[in-house]
């Protein structure tokens, strides 16, 4: 989820992957033959730390003694890699990272930070908590620093600038990044079937019809029961169809509120989502019927498709870390995922999400590692550091060569293409009343309520 917090409100990008001239770290803090570990002093891991480029990090200085607490969402598998990224910094600047993760990150980060007890820096995992933190603790987060700043100019889309600016000011660079408008699916399973990947919204819906025409059953598979965040899955589908349907415009002024959330723009986008997930010929694959998509665990939603009951099931770059250990994930492989398509011929609209590094002290340590977050350096870190794939960054300073996985790699070419417009997460941006009525909203919608009254439902909940 960003990966997803399990608090009510669910927590969740222009990906452009380019080769900026940049001072990579090679194989710094790694231990490719699986010996000792971050603390080990010995052995590969003093041969690891004697490759590090330590010039790369003069810019900030000795640091040494000095510490630097991080707060998060990122728990382990995914945390494991996020301090191996921060390896090199440490040695080279002498600092200690303090890092630490929490499951319950969101509902505690405001406890601290009231109590007067923030972190240092905390990854925000949408900009509607850093506009929330701003307005309602408005001297409790510091503005990022000239070289944080002038690397985010640097290295994103001015777009991404925006998410981490609130009033005029800049507070947060982006960390990580998630593309979500992408269907899993068997190539093999297509292979031997004769069907092609569809390449707009029509040839999907007419793969569908066909699929079910010649197998009988169900196609589709999905699933949005995640605890106290349940529904989000399906507030991805509706906002990535919203985009398909209606733009990126329109889907703007939606999430902004400068149109109603049950105008007909809106009704349409659910319905079009309708057109899959409330159509019992074509969900639930393997599961059951339209209401179990419900009930149905997001993490494991899509495993039909590995035993063949599921033609195709639509989820984020992040779900290739959910497949089953051992499944390989490839254009030959077990399952891989192709671009949501759309009849739009002059866009190819990405529905994303990420982190925001926001800090809430400006010791010389702590603005140095927020700027080193926001570097080439840092995201090529975090990629050679995460050898079983699944992250990506918006980041232009990556090097698609250092993403472990094909498929990162392909979600690096679909969002550096030049038609690509992302939009990030809508109801990570809406209010937190308005995002809680979206979220129970769908499973109302799943389980027999209309487009009609879920919509006129959101819209009432939207504070006034």
């Amino acid at each position: 989820m960003t990966r997803r917090t399990t608090t009510a409100r669910r927590r969740a990008l222009a990906l452009a992957a380019g080769g900026a001239g940049l001072a990579l770290v090679l194989a710094a803090c790694s231990d490719p033959d699986g010996e000792g570990g971050a603390g080990d002093e010995t052995g590969s891991a003093d041969s690891s730390a004697a490759s590090i480029d330590c010039a790369a990090y003069d810019e900030f200085g000795d640091l040494d003694g000095k510490t630097v607490s991080v707060y998060t969402s990122i728990v382990d598998p995914e945390g494991a890699t996020q301090e191996a990224s921060y390896d090199a910094f440490e040695k080279c600047t002498g600092v200690t990272v303090k890092y630490e993760a929490s499951r319950e990150f969101e509902d505690q980060l405001l406890v601290r930070v009231k109590a007067g007890n923030a972190p240092d820096l905390a990854y925000l995992p949408q900009p509607g908590l850093l506009n929330t933190l701003v307005k309602d603790y408005p001297d409790a987060i510091k503005p990022a620093p000239d070289a944080t700043a002038k690397n985010v100019d640097e290295f994103f889309n001015e777009t991404w600038k925006g998410y981490g600016t609130v009033d005029g000011t800049f507070y947060s660079a982006p960390l990580g990044a998630n593309a979500k408008s992408f269907v899993w699916y068997s190539p093999s399973m297509f292979s031997d079937a004769g069907y092609e990947v569809p390449q707009t919204w029509t040839e999907l819906m007419d793969l569908t019809k066909k699929i079910h025409d010649d197998t009988g059953g169900q196609v589709w598979c999905a699933g949005v029961e995640s605890g106290a965040a349940t529904g989000w899955p399906g507030t991805d589908f509706i906002e990535d169809t919203m985009l398909r349907t209606a733009g990126v415009d329109e889907y703007n002024k939606w999430y902004k509120h400068e149109i109603p959330f049950n105008d007909p723009k809106v009704v349409k986008a659910w319905d079009t989502a309708g057109e899959i997930l409330k159509n019992p010929d074509y969900v639930n694959a393997g599961l059951g019927g339209v209401d179990s998509i419900a009930t149905q665990s997001w993490t494991d939603a899509g495993n039909g498709i590995l035993d063949g009951n599921c033609w195709m099931h639509r989820a984020a770059n992040f779900y290739q870390t959910q497949w089953p250990e051992g499944t390989e994930v490839s254009q030959d492989g077990d399952v891989f995922a192709f671009y949501l398509p759309t009849d739009q011929t002059d866009v190819k609209p990405m529905l994303g999400g990420g982190e925001f590094v926001a800090a809430f002290d400006d010791r010389p340590e702590v603005q140095a590692f927020q700027t080193y977050l926001s570097s080439a350096d840092w995201a090529n870190q975090k990629a050679l550091n995460t050898p079983d794939g699944g992250w990506v960054s918006a980041n232009s300073g990556l090097d698609p060569k250092n993403l472990a996985t094909e498929f990162d790699q392909y979600v690096a070419g679909v969002l550096s293409d030049p038609d690509t417009v992302v939009a990030f997460d809508a109801s990570d941006l809406m209010p937190t009343d308005a995002t809680a009525a979206f979220l129970t909203g769908v499973v109302e919608w799943l389980t027999g309520s209309s487009t009609q009254q879920v919509t006129d439902q959101v819209e009432s909940a939207w504070p006034k």
